[in-house]
């Protein structure tokens, strides 16, 4: 009997906030009315386009509760070991998700960053106007097509695993578009962007961070969402006595809904990975544009 209950998984719950995933409290604008006041910009179809908020400073979770549910192991010292369930974050706001030696990893989510008419035109237009390529990439030694459809532009070239990409100045006039949003409402620059075409659910990206060193120290990197959804999964790297493994750590999963930006801040490539998964059941197509600042060697 004490073999089957150490050999049982318990589960539980902890009742308070993760003392790793802060919020960031603040107002958000609002008109007399309590509604969120927003403001006109041009767009690239005048009929369209509408108004967007401005990245909002109040962060929350969703789920029944916030609290933090998990699984509890038994190891084979006897020490119990809380399997933690992915945090979902659904809430417009910007969130510490971790603060380690490397300084803070912060993440920005505002779901409607595009309104939908414009998020609409956005999509279309890149869908049929993009020079959409399939790239071949290693791991591990084995080479493979990229589950996706990628494009780069940018003023200097990038590589990735085994991927390179030439500079490429011939910016299509719908992507600076939304670049100029960006860099008007969030005060960062960029030169550069990786799009990626998910045709399905069966397209994906799998675990990995941007910690190319063309990106620089503390890379901040713009991710707006166009067509269907898709979950968005974070996890935190292991120490070095984890040995690798990540069972036990942190998580986050993030819908990215359709004209939605996710920014990612600080040191949240230095010590998150992050990923797309493939989904079992029917999706539809999905741009993902990936706005980044090259520094040339």
């Amino acid at each position: 009997m004490a073999d089957k209950r150490q050999r049982a998984r318990i589960q539980g719950s902890w009742a308070g906030p993760s003392p790793a995933l802060k919020k960031v409290q603040g107002p958000v604008p609002t008109s007399k009315e309590g509604k969120v006041q927003t403001r006109p910009r041009p767009g690239p179809n005048p009929s369209a386009v509408s108004s967007t908020n401005q990245v909002p400073k109040t962060a929350g979770f969703s789920g029944q509760s916030d609290c933090l549910q998990g699984t509890l192991t038994f190891t084979d010292t006897g020490i119990v070991r809380r399997i933690p369930e992915p945090k979902q974050i659904e809430r417009d706001g910007s969130y510490v998700i971790s603060t380690e030696p490397n300084g803070e990893a912060r993440i920005t989510l505002t779901r409607n960053f595009l309104l939908p008419e414009e998020a609409d035109y956005v999509f279309a237009v890149l869908r049929d106007e993009i020079p959409w390529t399939q790239k071949r990439n290693t791991i591990q030694g084995q080479e493979f097509d990229e589950p996706r459809l990628t494009c780069w532009y940018g003023e200097h070239p990038y590589a990735y695993s085994r991927v390179r990409w030439e500079a490429n100045t011939e910016w299509h006039e719908t992507l600076l578009y939304v670049k100029s949003r960006i860099e008007e409402t969030t005060g960062f620059t960029f030169n550069s962007c990786l799009l990626n075409f998910y045709r399905s659910g069966k397209d994906h990206v799998s675990w990995h961070s941007d910690d190319e060193p063309a990106l620089g120290s503390k890379p901040t990197i713009a991710s707006v969402s166009l067509g269907d959804s898709r979950i968005f999964e974070m996890r935190k790297k292991p120490p070095p006595e984890e040995n690798g493994d990540y069972t036990y750590m942190e998580k986050l999963r993030i819908p990215l809904t359709h004209g939605s930006l996710l920014m990612m801040e600080g040191a949240s490539q230095d010590d998150w990975q992050h990923q797309v998964p493939r989904e079992y059941h029917d999706r539809e197509a999905r741009i993902n544009l990936t706005f980044r600042t090259i520094h040339p060697s």
